[in-house]
């Protein structure tokens, strides 16, 4: 039995072998080394991708700013007209192209106590009459949306107001009170923008020395209104 198993396996061997011989060897199919190229060509890197373009706001091209409005020389500050218009004939004699300016600047509150208007102007002015008659400072109002109305007087203090106001109620009238804005005017020179090289730091210590009081701005040269 050993002898035939042996001799069994050396046939299998034997048959293997012959096998192998008989079969075609199979080719290994290789791919073109172009077709690798392209495949490596068409792969790309996320970094490598092309970034959509984002624009930021602070990238975006903006217009140019709007121009500032143009500055001019403003000589004076003065409490009186005149003083103003002095200086105005200095600018026009040195051939320097200006003009009066005036400004109105918020300087407090004034506080107003008046009778409203009754029914009609007689009856305003016989409550005239009467209030003139107890010796109560009163004026009728002829202008204005308290027209014939009658004017109690014009208080630079609350208190004062007040003080007057509770006078009349004692006395039987219905005193009100409205507050006025105090402006406090004040006279300038406008020196026109292509005049302002003519007036140089000499110039204004000379006229600092002839005119007492006088002051030099740089101002938006519609900032002050026309003097009338």
């Amino acid at each position: 039995m050993r002898w035939l198993f042996l001799l069994l396996l050396v046939l299998n061997l034997f048959y293997y072998v012959w096998h192998q011989q008989q079969t075609p060897l199979r080719v290994k199919e290789v791919a073109p080394l172009s077709l690798h190229q392209d495949v490596r060509q068409g792969i790309r890197l996320l970094s490598e991708a092309e970034k959509p373009q984002v624009r930021h706001p602070g990238s975006e091209v903006r217009p140019s700013a709007a121009a500032e409005p143009e500055a001019c020389l403003f000589l004076g500050g003065f409490e009186g007209e005149d003083a103003a218009r002095a200086v105005l004939q200095r600018m026009t004699s040195l051939d320097v192209d200006a003009e009066l300016r005036s400004v109105d600047a918020p300087s407090g509150v004034d506080y107003w106590v008046y009778l409203a208007p009754l029914a009609s102007r007689q009856a305003s002015l016989r409550q005239l009459k009467e209030l003139q008659a107890r010796k109560i400072d009163s004026y009728i109002i002829t202008q204005g949306d308290l027209t014939d109305g009658i004017s109690l007087g014009m208080f630079p203090r609350s208190e004062s107001a007040e003080s007057v106001m509770q006078r009349l109620r004692e006395a039987g009238y219905e005193p009100l009170m409205r507050e006025l804005a105090r402006a406090h005017r004040s006279y300038w020179v406008r020196v026109a923008p292509e005049s302002r090289r003519l007036v140089d730091n000499p110039m204004l210590l000379m006229l600092s020395a002839d005119f007492a009081g006088l002051q030099h701005q740089l101002m938006p040269c519609e900032s002050v209104a026309t003097a009338p």
